[in-house]
């Protein structure tokens, strides 16, 4: 075995609070080769992104604490690294993918440029036509389709999922010897997500690059990690070999978030979660951090911190009982409620469009425009979910904005209940049509006001639309809201940089209900969130909306959440609907070729290995979409016919209709 690349001893970090230091890491080892990925899971707010940032120098002075420990690379501490060498480590040995793109990528600086800082920074032989051709190279190693445009184009004018994959390309782009990723897929759809990680995989095999995987998905852990640390309140609980410890766990924390993972198959069955949350860091207990949450605990967990025991050669477990508790219990099958279909859409769309002008120079005459969505149309009914699935850029985010008038449709109808026509309903008149239908964001940071306390985002919405009469039942408001969401009503006077990334989520998602909706466009809600808080938000959406009769359209591209909690499913590719059906044909009989590829792209927890990405080219430019059928070049089964005409809405089932030359009634 070759020596470690990284190696870290006995880490610890706490952060000042007034007098008192507050621990968020706590005696954390583990060591990294070259070549080698080493997967860091446990649920939001473990200490997994406090761990990334202390090894890259980029913690707050002001406030962190690195009360011991070392980390040891090619021969240096880096926790006894100065500023000034950090300037030449950052980008060029060590680079980071954030967890939030929008926040990482700077809003005044084209694309182009953040990329051509990081190459003129650590590789000043470069020329400047150079750097050019680097900077083209890197968003295709991406995914990133017509990249001559995209170096033009600002942060604020790409989809979450470009912003991540530009924010993956800025770190790729020196080749770097170790790379902290967090959460590097969080926000891409699993063609991309497949791509991504294969180009990963790739790097780290071919220029030996080390990398820390920090994520929330233990199928994509299964399918490229060679070792797994699985951390719970700063403590690693288990760590070892990546298969032997997904396929056989020992400590009940691992096999409980294994449990929580949703999979095709629970559609029907109520998500397994795990009851509670993280202690608070001033809470967190001398003995067994996980006891009070652990339905297995005896006196002496809460009583002992239980030594790191060797279960096998590279296994290790901090459990008083490793491998000596029963199985868990399933999780109950429950009947899914009929959606309310007899009575009638809350909403209907019908050949919506919405375009938007692309910049050119003044001297050419042509006007172009980016087709977003092009002639889409799709029904909501109340206490049913309709899931819009796609790829990254295909148009679902512009949709959803559209829906809620965020952004204005250039063509189509969009009719209420009443029917009344939302796209011709005057400004001044849309305060009562907010109430009844809300939208959570995908990017959580930048939908919360950083200079509002918790309290005064989610009083905004109660105090806009009259609930609670006084200050005293909008507070009982406000802390009912965070309960149901998973979080403390001591968290109200925090403000929103004072959260992990999966608390923000479910703030957001605490906001949109606060005004009582019967409609919720759901951006990617569930996309920043581990597996047991995912769950339990999943649970609470299908309890609100049985007990409310509440309609969501659920925008995401995680297949195994579509399969849990839609009733519907809606295939949309380069602004247009290529299938549509219940999820019973969606999942068990697909007739589009991309419906196909998206389920084939999937991660699963599966021990045969990585699951090679199907799905070639990339998605066309939808300022000059393909002639014919959009999906066409990169279909494996396109005819002449497909590269002709666009194929007709063939209706399979009242309910199932696809859009293919190949599909017969």
């Amino acid at each position: 075995m070759s020596e470690p690349l990284l190696e870290v001893k006995n880490l610890s970090i706490s952060f000042r609070s007034g007098k008192r230091l507050l621990p968020a890491v706590q005696d954390a080892n583990f060591s990294i080769r070259a070549g080698e990925m080493l997967a860091l899971v446990g649920e939001s707010g473990s200490g997994k992104s406090v761990t990334a940032l202390a090894l890259l120098g980029l913690l707050p002075p002001a406030v962190a604490v690195i009360s011991q420990g070392q980390a040891w690379f090619q021969g240096q501490d880096l926790l006894q690294t100065t500023s000034r060498q950090w300037q030449d480590i950052r980008g060029r040995q060590i680079a980071m993918i954030f967890q939030e793109p929008m926040t990482a990528l700077n809003p005044v600086l084209s694309i182009g440029q953040q990329l051509g800082e990081v190459l003129q920074r650590h590789q000043k032989n470069l020329q400047k036509q150079e750097r050019h051709a680097r900077c083209l190279e890197l968003l295709q190693e991406v995914g990133l389709p017509d990249p001559g445009q995209r170096l033009q184009d600002y942060p604020h004018q790409l989809s979450g999922g470009m912003r991540q994959r530009v924010m993956i390309a800025m770190a790729l782009a020196c080749r770097p010897q170790l790379l902290l990723a967090d959460e590097p897929t969080t926000a891409l759809d699993v063609t991309v997500q497949a791509q991504i990680m294969a180009l990963l995989d790739r790097l780290r095999r071919e220029t030996g690059t080390a990398v820390l995987f920090i994520t929330h998905n233990l199928a994509l852990v299964s399918q490229y990690a060679d070792q797994c640390a699985v951390m719970y309140a700063g403590h690693i609980l288990e760590q070892g070999e990546c298969r032997q410890t997904l396929q056989q766990p020992q400590h009940p924390y691992t096999r409980m978030l294994l449990r929580a993972m949703p999979q095709i198959v629970t559609h029907g069955r109520k998500l397994a979660t795990i009851p509670g949350g993280l202690p608070e860091p001033e809470a967190t207990p001398k003995a067994c951090a996980f006891a009070p949450r652990c339905p297995f605990a005896q006196d002496l967990c809460r009583q002992k911190l239980p030594p790191r025991n060797t279960v096998k050669p590279g296994h290790t477990v901090r459990c008083h009982f490793a491998g000596q508790t029963p199985a868990l219990p399933q999780a109950p099958a429950e009947t899914p409620a009929s959606p309310g279909v007899a009575a009638g859409p809350l909403l209907s769309v019908r050949e919506l469009k919405v375009h938007f002008p692309c910049r050119v120079p003044f001297w050419k005459r042509q006007r172009k425009v980016v087709k977003a969505v092009d002639g889409l149309s799709l029904s909501l009914y109340p206490g049913e979910t309709l899931a819009l699935v796609g790829e990254s850029g295909c148009g679902k985010t512009t949709v959803g904005k559209a829906l809620v008038r965020l952004l204005e449709p250039s063509a189509g109808e969009i009719i209420l209940s009443d029917g009344q026509h939302l796209e011709k309903l005057p400004r001044s008149q849309m305060l009562p049509f907010r109430k009844n239908v809300q939208m959570i964001f995908q990017d959580p940071y930048s939908s919360l006001n950083p200079r509002l306390m918790v309290s005064e985002s989610l009083g905004e919405g109660l105090l806009a639309q009259g609930i609670g009469r006084t200050p005293a039942e909008r507070r009982e408001r406000q802390i009912e809201l965070l309960q149901q969401v998973g979080l403390s009503a001591d968290m109200l006077t925090r403000y929103p940089h004072q959260f992990s990334g999966g608390q923000r989520q479910r703030l957001v998602l605490a906001r949109a209900l606060a005004v009582q909706p019967q409609v919720i466009v759901c951006d990617e809600c569930t996309s920043a969130l581990d597996v047991s808080i995912q769950a339990q938000i999943l649970n609470l959406l299908h309890e609100l909306q049985q007990r409310l009769n509440l309609a969501y359209l659920f925008i995401t591209h995680d297949l195994s959440l579509v399969s849990c909690l839609a009733d519907r499913v809606a295939v949309m590719y380069l602004g247009r609907i290529v299938e549509q059906g219940s999820v019973p044909e969606i999942f068990g009989r697909p007739q589009h070729p991309y419906t196909k590829a998206l389920q084939a792209a999937a991660p699963r927890l599966d021990a045969a290995g990585i699951k090679k990405l199907q799905l070639e080219g990339d998605v066309p430019s939808p300022i000059s979409p393909p002639s014919g059928c959009h999906f066409h070049p990169r279909c494996p089964y396109a005819s002449p016919k497909c590269r002709q005409e666009y194929p007709p809405e063939i209706k399979l089932s009242p309910t199932h209709f696809c859009r293919c030359t190949l599909t017969t009634p």
